[in-house]
């Protein structure tokens, strides 16, 4: 899941944008970037691979300003690389990152074509910043509803923040199906985050916007409309969140707050992943919608209670998916021989992507003729997840 970090403010927020990328992290990604404005012009920095790299990259060359946004991308259309990095940009004047897909970017990316307007990315998200710029060059809209004409013709999932060199103090926020939440700094500015964390070290009061709002962020004040343009009162919630903390929340031990914690894990395991009722492929990956209509089998691999998930597992996909599904204790697959069916899709889950027993079996399994690899686990820098 990708990571959106903005802000305007009275003073420099680039350092504010990196650490808030650093704090997302945990979600995994693949490059990462900064745009600003300045002296009524746009910039930006992106580097393929860690927020270290970005930060080293704004060392050397370094930018400075008021308002600015920020991303960490996990692949979804495109390769990881620079070019395909957010944040992304129409005519140096609108620039745009985003968390989610657009189903319909290539009637989109064919419609803009039609028209003189040229990519630099393979992504999804360019189609956006286009969008947006064709809505105030040619319409004559304003930043706010430009962007509200622009979601209106998107198909999916997906949360947006937005720059325009034409109000250069102003980011424009939106969501619908990912979640985006605003952070208010009592004064000192109001920023916009995919997750609290990213803004602790900021504010701790926020408003979490609903399916359909756009946010409008200004030093001084946030406005919030909803889905038919109407002003609407979120309410502000303070968080006792701190960055860093864990902490059984009142449960007597960590294993019965899991428990309970079950239902709104999968939640937010879901969303800005489901549209329509149907999962959306991409998030799995650049080549996965290919992929997944090629596997004709599964072998599910794990160990203690990740392989108690997988005897689960294997029963879902049996009856849902209609094919043939194996679910194995690691430990006994990687010292036997296996008759693989062709077209098989070989998944890895554990915790901590560092169980070495699944990790020898996906080592083991290098050769044996899988269609390809799909590691579940909660830790995206894992040995499990890097390895796959």
């Amino acid at each position: 899941m990708c990571g959106i970090v903005a802000a305007t403010a009275q003073s420099d927020i680039v350092p504010l944008l990196i650490s808030g990328l650093k704090a997302l992290e945990y979600r995994g990604y693949d490059s990462a970037g900064i745009a600003v404005l300045g002296d009524g012009q746009l910039k930006r920095l992106r580097a393929q691979g860690k927020v270290s790299q970005l930060e080293l990259l704004q060392q050397s060359t370094p930018l400075h300003a008021q308002i600015g946004i920020a991303h960490t991308r996990w692949a979804t259309h495109g390769i990881p690389s620079e070019r395909n990095a957010h944040p992304h940009a129409s005519k140096e004047r609108v620039s745009v990152v985003h968390n989610g897909i657009i189903e319909n970017h290539t009637q989109l990316r064919e419609e803009l074509r039609a028209v003189g307007y040229e990519f630099s990315s393979d992504t999804d998200t360019e189609v956006v910043a286009h969008l947006i710029e064709q809505q105030q060059q040619v319409a004559g809209l304003n930043l706010v509803d430009a962007v509200r004409a622009t979601v209106a013709r998107l198909e999916g999932a997906f949360a947006l923040a937005v720059l325009s060199t034409r109000e250069p103090e102003r980011v424009v926020g939106a969501r619908r199906g990912s979640p985006l939440v605003v952070g208010l700094g009592e004064g000192e500015g109001n920023y916009l985050a995919s997750d609290v964390y990213a803004l602790l070290g900021q504010t701790r009061r926020f408003i979490y916007l609903e399916e359909g709002d756009v946010a409008i962020l200004d030093r001084d004040r946030v406005q919030v409309l909803n889905e038919a343009g109407e002003a609407v009162d979120r309410p502000v919630k303070t968080t006792t969140l701190h960055s860093g903390t864990v902490d059984k929340g009142g449960y007597r031990h960590f294993m019965l707050k899991e428990i309970h914690e079950q239902t709104q894990a999968v939640a937010d395991t879901l969303e800005g992943r489901i549209h329509r009722g149907a999962v959306l492929t991409e998030i799995f990956g650049v080549d996965a919608r290919e992929l997944l209509s090629n596997t004709k089998a599964v072998r599910i691999i794990a160990c203690g209670s990740s392989h108690h998930a997988a005897l689960v597992a294997r029963y879902w996909i049996e009856s849902l998916a209609g094919i043939q599904c194996f679910a194995e204790i690691a430990s006994e697959y990687r010292y036997r021989d296996v008759a693989n069916v062709d077209g098989t899709l070989f998944v890895t889950v554990s915790q901590s992507g560092e169980t070495s027993d699944t990790l020898a079996a996906l080592r083991h399994s290098r050769g044996s003729g899988y269609l390809s690899r799909l590691a579940i686990c909660n830790v995206p820098e894992s040995s499990l997840v890097r390895e796959s």
